[in-house]
């Protein structure tokens, strides 16, 4: 992330002053697929590309936001209706009423903005926005009052409140608490979380992004939601102590066959299947065994293609090109019908795999995947 540039941008937009520069990561989840409305656990790590602001209290009552990347720029006020129109805009401004209704007294300021997160390549560049903003505003105007959890859940609200989508935790979570050379291992239940080491020495990690995004898939996601909690239903008939798909054994799920359809069946037994991988992997990396986390993550994509239904023809094709030139480990990533896969590639494997793929995919879809390298990086921060 180029911090001169959006500092020139800055100066150039506002008063030719300087104020504060902040940045926050956009993630990836490594496995952990619609396990956290289950009551499941997710493993993201924060990456090296996201948000960087710079921020610079103006003595006024009026935001003034500058949108590098869009050539945008809206003014705003703070009260509940001087939400602005512009989209983007809306998330610095529902970032702002959060922090107010959490007893910050915040106040106007200057701001420009930019990112290198890939849009659209579900890496959460809304997350990195609301992180970057949630944890200046604490800083600026806060006294650092509120802590790191409540900044997340700042960002959440946002996307709530004033942005229309009913996200989890995960995104914001693996934003402000990111470290580099670490995976984060998330409990949704309890919102108990756990470091892992994440030193894949001799592998990389690599994104293919499909450039695909399937309509419907805010549909397909409610209806797998709808099919976890018939099961979930079923089984208390006779175990009424199960809250989530995360207090299940298959067992449990076997017993209550009869009473729910086939396609409950199958969702239920990926989600439950994919609560345990994740305490697989979390295993396998204490012990620096990367061949258990690759075959755990191509046992997650088979359960998303065949059993819980949300890949598609592009992704289910990266998945198989990774098997084909040796890749580790390969899967979806995110909530599928689109976007990427996200590959654990030995290092003399690497340059093969990508030429390759790109090769074969464009030669069957007629355009070719973007690639891109990930770095585990470090979660919200002040650069100055």
């Amino acid at each position: 992330m180029d911090t001169e540039y959006v500092r020139s941008r800055f100066i150039k937009h506002f008063d030719g002053t300087t104020g504060f520069l902040y940045a926050s990561p956009g993630r990836i989840n490594l496995i952990g697929e619609h396990t956290d409305y289950n009551g499941g656990f997710v493993f993201p790590g924060a990456v090296d590309k996201g948000m960087i602001a710079e921020i610079k209290p103006n003595g006024t009552d009026k935001v003034k936001a500058y949108s590098i990347d869009l050539k945008d720029y809206v003014e705003f006020g703070l009260n509940e209706e001087d939400a602005p129109r512009a989209s983007w805009a809306r998330y610095i401004f529902g970032v702002c009423r959060e922090m107010i209704k959490r007893g910050v007294d915040v106040k106007g300021f200057n701001t420009a903005f930019a990112g290198d997160v890939p849009l659209g390549a579900g890496m959460s560049s809304s997350a990195a926005l609301e992180s970057t903003y949630a944890f200046a505003l604490n800083e600026l105007f806060g006294e650092n009052k509120i802590d790191k959890f409540e900044l997340a859940k700042v960002g959440q609200a946002t996307e709530h409140n004033y942005c229309g989508v009913n996200c989890g935790i995960m995104d914001q979570f693996a934003s402000v608490f990111g470290k580099a050379g670490s995976l984060i291992r998330l409990d949704c239940r309890s919102l108990e979380y756990q470091y892992f080491p994440f030193h894949p020495e001799g592998y990389r990690l690599v994104l293919m992004d499909s450039v695909v995004k399937h309509e419907l898939a805010s549909s397909a996601y409610n209806k797998r939601r709808q099919s976890c909690e018939a099961a979930v239903a079923a089984i208390q008939k006779k175990h009424p102590h199960v809250e989530f798909l995360r207090d299940c054994t298959m067992a449990m799920l076997e017993e209550a066959k009869a009473d729910i359809s086939a396609e409950d069946y199958m969702r239920a037994e990926y989600v439950i299947e994919e609560i345990q991988r994740v305490l697989d992997v979390c295993e396998a990396l204490e012990k620096d065994d990367y061949e258990t986390v690759g075959q755990k993550m191509y046992e997650t994509h088979h359960g998303m293609s065949k059993l819980y239904e949300v890949s598609c023809e592009e992704l289910d094709f990266l998945n198989d090109c990774a098997k084909e030139y040796g890749v580790t480990g390969s899967r979806v990533m995110g909530g599928g019908f689109g976007g990427c896969t996200i590959n654990l590639v030995k290092d003399e494997l690497y340059d093969n795999f990508v030429e390759k793929t790109k090769a074969a995919f464009k030669a069957k879809f007629g355009r070719s995947p973007k690639v891109y390298d990930v770095v585990i990086g470090d979660g919200s921060r002040r650069l100055e």
